[in-house]
């Protein structure tokens, strides 16, 4: 007998069908992607955090003491506000090409 054609089966796949057509009758509030990356942006600014005011220290020192360049000094400094600013950048790349 063939399986696909038994009433089990049958229900077995039309649900299926139903709850991956209908994310909110599946209860599927949140994307897992969307919480994973969430929960890792946390974590890149708990870390970030203290190394750029550590950054911001070091690049003051060392361009006190005149051994550190204008160009390295605003790479750094650039590189602390890119990585700070990295969400507000996203959202506008994706707003100029309307992703």
């Amino acid at each position: 007998m063939n399986s696909f054609r038994s009433p089990r089966a049958t229900q077995v796949i039309g649900l299926t069908a139903f709850g991956t057509l209908s994310p909110t009758l599946a209860l599927a509030q949140a994307s897992p992607f969307l919480t994973g990356a969430n929960a890792l942006q946390t974590n890149i600014y708990a870390w970030l955090t203290p190394l750029a005011i550590i950054g911001v220290m070091a690049v003051a020192l060392f361009f006190m003491f005149g051994k550190l360049s204008m160009t390295a000094a605003a790479g750094i400094l650039l590189g602390i506000a890119v990585g700070f600013g990295a969400p507000q950048i996203v959202t506008w790349v994706r707003g100029m090409f309307a992703v």
